[in-house]
């Protein structure tokens, strides 16, 4: 019997699969035993999850289709407590955990802003998440935001109690980003001597509103030579290159796709630029800290405002609006914060720190669990 099973689609490179692998490694350097339930065993970071992780692969096509092997590993490994991430798999949880009859814990986790994951949504179901979380949700033992303005979301759209959501901010900081981040970099443009270079890092989708960010880049380097670095991969690259061509930026913009290490550039670059225009947290932007990079963020919902302290660690802009945060990029690389303070901060996301606030949720005082 596993103390904890994370639900999860796969271990493919998004955000909250980071998170959980994150999480198991700090559950486990604290005694707790980890299974990792994926709807399929696939995704790249099935290479770096600890040996000491079971993976227990529901071999489903889609996440619906997983339902009776959830609801039979439950019967058979009977774990004390499960902690399902993300919408669609976290409704599945509720209902295999009542076809099981077991008292295994239930906790949900919830890494978007609900409002703007359902009027964005890809899928036509989606539209229908505040809905569906309000059917589902208040049948689990406890809900985790991983921002107060996706708590807010859950309680005044969802309607959930809000006694049943707790607030938990992502285990973003481990013990090996100083090592990473010191690893060599052999992209010329971050060579001694060269301009500086602005970096962004994450999905190229609509949610990251790079042609903001590309329109303010447009507006910096017809001023002073300047360079701009995009990390990740994503449907909208074509589009992205169309327009840096348009705007005359494409000789120094590069679209580097993904790299499983972005320490070494956020070490490395003059200003970490994030234009999302919604977010459930903003993981990157903690990562950049830690690496003590200069951060300009748009003040999107939710979580910018959070990690920022409202501007105190690094300088927030209105969302959509290339010509402040063209500013706002110019200030950070003239005017730089103290990177002391900026590590500091970032310390406040350790992956131990938050392990011992999720083991609070987990396995709360004066309960049991068979």
């Amino acid at each position: 019997m596993a103390d904890i099973a994370i639900f999860l689609p796969s271990l493919g490179s998004g955000g909250a699969e980071k998170m959980m692998l994150n999480l198991a490694h700090g559950l486990m350097a604290r005694g707790y035993t980890v299974e990792m339930v994926l709807v399929r065993k696939e995704g790249g970071f099935l290479s770096v999850l600890s040996p000491e992780v079971c993976i227990i692969d529901l071999k489903a096509s889609r996440a619906l289709a997983a339902l009776p092997a959830l609801v039979g590993y439950l019967r058979r490994n009977r774990p004390k407590v499960l902690l399902s991430n993300l919408p669609h798999l976290n409704m599945l949880a509720v209902m295999a955990r009542a076809l099981a009859g077991t008292k295994t814990r239930l906790v949900l986790v919830e890494h978007n802003d609900l409002q703007r994951a359902s009027a964005h949504g890809v899928r036509r179901w989606e539209r229908f998440f505040p809905l569906a979380v309000g059917l589902f949700h208040p049948h689990a033992d406890a809900v985790v935001a991983v921002s107060q303005g996706v708590a807010d979301g859950l309680v005044q759209l969802a309607g959930l109690p809000r006694e049943l959501v707790r607030v938990i901010y992502n285990p973003i900081v481990t013990s090996d980003i100083d090592s990473l981040a010191a690893e060599p970099l052999e992209h010329p443009w971050f060579a001694k001597g060269q301009p500086p270079v602005i970096l962004a890092v994450g999905r190229l989708t609509l949610q990251k509103d790079y042609p903001t960010l590309m329109k303010a880049f447009s507006i910096i380097h017809a001023k002073r030579p300047v360079r701009l670095v995009i990390l990740g991969e994503g449907k909208l690259l074509d589009e992205m290159q169309s327009l840096a061509n348009a705007l005359g930026i494409a000789p120094d913009m590069d679209f580097v796709g993904f790299d499983p290490n972005p320490f070494r550039y956020m070490a490395r670059c003059a200003v970490f630029a994030f234009s999302s225009a919604w977010e459930g947290f903003g993981n990157v932007l903690v990562e950049a800290l830690a690496c003590g990079a200069q951060v300009v963020a748009t003040d999107c919902p939710s979580g910018p405002v959070e990690i920022l302290s409202g501007g105190k660690y690094g300088r927030l802009v209105p969302v959509g609006d290339p010509a402040r945060l063209a500013s706002a990029i110019e200030s950070a690389m003239q005017n730089p914060l103290p990177v002391d303070a900026l590590k500091q901060r970032a310390s406040d996301f350790h992956v131990d720190q938050i392990s011992g606030q999720y083991l609070q949720v987990l396995f709360p005082p004066g309960n049991s669990y068979v």
